[in-house]
């Protein structure tokens, strides 16, 4: 059996590890990565990125040599399409890759252009979503700290990731503080969330009392439904709803940096394909990871369809979390096993979101369990030990990453940091 993974991060690296594991070569089978870069980065390190208290190289691991002393192969060429009628990806290169089962983990697209000036690229905006824009906000940061000014930070109408954006709100804020320039920078965020800690998950807990206290405490003002119409060179214009939808302000902000979360898409190479994704380009899976069309087909992680579950002002989208994403991979790896050895798939993903966000010198945990309310959990707490947890899970992923043995660290780390047993989040 050839199995392709498509998509070198997070989700697509834990998933050519776990599918190698579970399918030897010994027994026939064959597993291959196709990715658009040569190199894994880390993902939840980049608003450190954002600030330079991360170089690139510091969170960046060459792929093919750790993929090859597990004997997958790797191909870090991007996909121009799929073609799961022909069991085949063709290649931006002109390669043609058959499979007998294919993994999507691409991740998403970053939607720059549906907003006018969005974005690091023929925009004004910085992004901390890729660690190529991180990259360039850090630069762009050092040239503020030069000659600050206001500053807007926060997540975009249909963004469905917005820890990135608190967390790169309050690094911002410390990196300020360190520099003793905090007096010179007001700090607006601004997000399409219908309130202040709803994280595109109906809020965790006391999300709402405790992120507003934090903001406040920073001086940090904030604007919740917003729309953000677009972006002009230094002036960002936001209309605020209601929570009916009404136009409530229209707002004219002046900015001399900002960094600001798009809305997600499908990657070009899925757009389009009938029965595969949904008008978005988010592949739609069953309970099992599975496309219920192409039935060889599975997906993992954010390009997965998943339709937001309540109804607000202006539209959010629902975030997937690392141990969301593991859990994905632990079962897509035994679904594709169970199959090749004539059985049908049984392994279901556990759909709990578990965080750790940081705050510069401090931090927020949270668990939400499942991830939409009503929950069997709603758990979240902060505190220095959050700030120093994710930096020591930060080295422990990277060093798994090049030892070939991920999953199931979200258990074994995250879950242990915070007392929490795994039949908890099962139940």
């Amino acid at each position: 059996m050839h199995i392709i993974i498509l998509g070198g991060g997070i989700g697509g690296v834990s998933m050519a590890y776990d599918m190698r594991a579970l399918c030897t070569s010994k027994d026939g089978h064959k597993i291959t990565v196709i990715s658009d870069r040569s190199t894994f980065h880390f993902v939840p390190s980049n608003p450190w990125v954002g600030v330079n208290w991360r170089k690139r190289e510091q969170i960046e691991v060459p792929l093919e040599k750790y993929l090859k002393k597990k004997n997958i192969d790797f191909i870090p060429v991007a996909a121009k399409k799929v073609h799961p009628d022909k069991n085949m990806v063709e290649l931006i290169d002109g390669q043609s890759v058959e499979y007998d089962f294919l993994i999507i983990a691409t991740g998403p697209r970053l939607a720059f252009e549906q907003i006018e000036g969005l974005g690091p690229h023929g925009g004004y905006t910085q992004s901390v979503c890729h660690v190529d824009h991180a990259e360039v906000a850090g630069a762009a940061w050092t040239e503020f700290k030069k000659n600050p000014g206001p500053i807007i930070v926060g997540a975009v109408q249909g963004a469905s990731c917005f820890g990135p954006a608190y967390e790169h709100a309050f690094i911002m804020h410390r990196d300020l503080a360190k520099n003793e320039i905090r007096h010179k920078v007001p700090m607006t965020y601004v997000t399409s969330e219908p309130y202040i800690g709803h994280l595109g998950l109906g809020g965790v807990g006391d999300s709402k009392g405790m992120l507003e206290s934090e903001m406040r405490q920073r001086d940090i003002k904030w604007i919740c439904n917003a729309k953000v119409d677009k972006i002009e060179k230094g002036l960002m214009h936001v209309t605020e709803h209601d929570d009916l939808g009404n136009v409530k302000q229209s707002h004219q902000l002046p900015f001399s940096y900002s960094m600001m979360l798009p809305s997600f898409a499908g990657v070009d190479a899925l757009m389009g394909i009938t029965g595969l994704v949904n008008e978005k380009g988010f592949v739609i899976i069953d309970d099992y990871q599975r496309n219920p069309t192409y039935k060889n087909v599975f997906a993992i992680g954010v390009c997965v369809a998943i339709a937001p579950k309540e109804k607000t002002a202006v539209p959010v989208g629902i975030p997937k979390t690392g141990y969301m994403i593991e859990s994905m991979v632990t079962a897509t790896a035994h679904n594709i096993a169970d199959i090749c050895q004539n059985l049908e798939p049984t392994h279901k993903a556990t759909w709990a979101a578990i965080c750790l966000a940081d705050m510069g010198n401090t931090g927020v945990a949270f668990v939400a369990v499942p991830q939409i309310p009503p929950r069997n959990v709603a758990w979240m707490k902060g505190g220095r030990w959050v700030h120093w947890g994710k930096v020591l899970f930060e080295w422990y992923f990277l060093r798994k990453v090049r030892k070939g043995t991920i999953s199931p660290i979200y258990e074994r780390y995250i879950l242990r940091l915070l007392g929490i047993r795994k039949r908890q989040l099962e139940k």
